[in-house]
């Protein structure tokens, strides 16, 4: 009977903790309605004055959404940690020290040319970064660790050496890296080689990691912010309102590059947080360009953070075309028409 009646109580509290997070998603919705229409009413109407007016003050709101996302979380989070070296910029010149694995991948075994044998179309990833909100973060300081052992329930930098990767019709998901030897890797690229280096994939040997700093870590850090943007995002593509549509991705965006230190947002200096939720949108479009391949699509480039040009199969077979999260579009020229090309296999006519 105590047992029954302790299981009781746990799912009345997370009734409650759910109700209670529902509301506040909706009041915070309310408030990002309120902003838009104050700025909208003091540019006189002016769509384009109201919108920069919100490009401008969208660090500030959405630090200030991200601490009422916070009120009553269960585990507090460290603003200002104290960075291990790894995590220290060199100079204003020198590159970081951790490799975040960007794309820049064109398929060796095509070259683009006037009339060729397959048409390739382009295609965008939306909101590539505000999806990358989905990802472990770690909470508090990071702490030094060294062996070969990864534990699941922390998150950080990782020293390791890369496995070979021997498949020329994918990108590398170490991105565009040429160097050899170890390098700084992130939870996320360390995650996605451990999962594709494992039985269910075997695409490569695992990585072979030698010390790492990492702290405990939760995949839903920052889910109920990342949600009410969505939220709020996919209600202004809805009803076609392209001023509040500008202010989300300001938000998300500027969030994600103001993470650490930078001189815009003093209100928080977590460079671990910037580096791996790049990373997770690096990660998130080699798995977009894993998924083509499987399906059987020639996958010619994967650039950036969001871009990947495909050929030799229809893209709808595997995402919904339009501008919502999971969906992908046709990147445009600065005419508004769709980039398309034509390759031709290496060595071919």
């Amino acid at each position: 009977m105590a047992r029954a009646a302790r299981a009781g109580h746990a799912r009345q509290q997370a009734r409650r903790r759910t109700s209670s997070a529902e509301q506040v998603r909706a009041e915070l919705r309310e408030t990002i309605t309120a902003t838009v229409e104050t700025e909208l009413h003091r540019a006189g109407g002016d769509a384009d004055a109201a919108t920069q007016a919100l490009i401008k003050r969208a660090i500030p709101d959405v630090m200030g959404l991200f601490a009422r996302t916070r009120a009553g979380a269960r585990y507090e989070y460290t603003a200002y940690p104290a960075l291990p070296p790894v995590l220290r910029k060199p100079s204003k010149k020198d590159p970081d020290l951790v490799w975040e694995a960007r794309p820049s991948w064109r398929h060796p075994g095509y070259r683009r040319t006037p009339g060729g044998e397959l048409t390739v179309t382009a295609l965008d990833v939306n909101a590539a970064y505000l999806s990358a909100m989905k990802t472990h973060l770690p909470i508090g300081r990071l702490e030094h660790s060294t062996g070969a052992a990864h534990d699941r329930k922390r998150a950080g930098v990782h020293l390791i050496t890369p496995p070979v990767w021997d498949h020329p019709d994918l990108p590398s998901p170490l991105g565009d890296r040429e160097e050899e030897g170890p390098l700084w890797v992130t939870e996320p690229t360390l995650r996605l080689l451990l999962r594709i280096s494992g039985p269910a994939h075997r695409l490569c040997e695992p990585p072979q990691i030698h010390e790492s700093w990492t702290s405990s870590a939760t995949e839903n850090f920052l889910d109920a912010l990342r949600q009410l943007l969505a939220t709020a995002r996919a209600d202004a593509l809805q009803t076609g309102d392209e001023i509040t549509a500008a202010y989300v991705k300001a938000m998300y965006s500027k969030f994600v590059s103001t993470l650490g230190e930078s001189p815009h947002n003093r209100e928080i200096v977590r460079p671990d947080w910037a580096h791996l939720i790049r990373s997770q949108a690096f990660a998130n479009l080699w798995g977009r360009a894993y998924k083509a391949h499987q399906a059987g699509l020639t996958v010619i480039s994967a650039i950036g953070t969001d871009e990947l040009h495909l050929a030799g199969g229809d893209w709808h077979r595997l995402w919904a075309e339009g501008r919502g999260l999971g969906e992908m579009k046709v990147k445009t020229d600065r005419d508004g028409a769709p980039v398309t090309y034509t390759v031709t296999a290496a060595g071919g006519r």
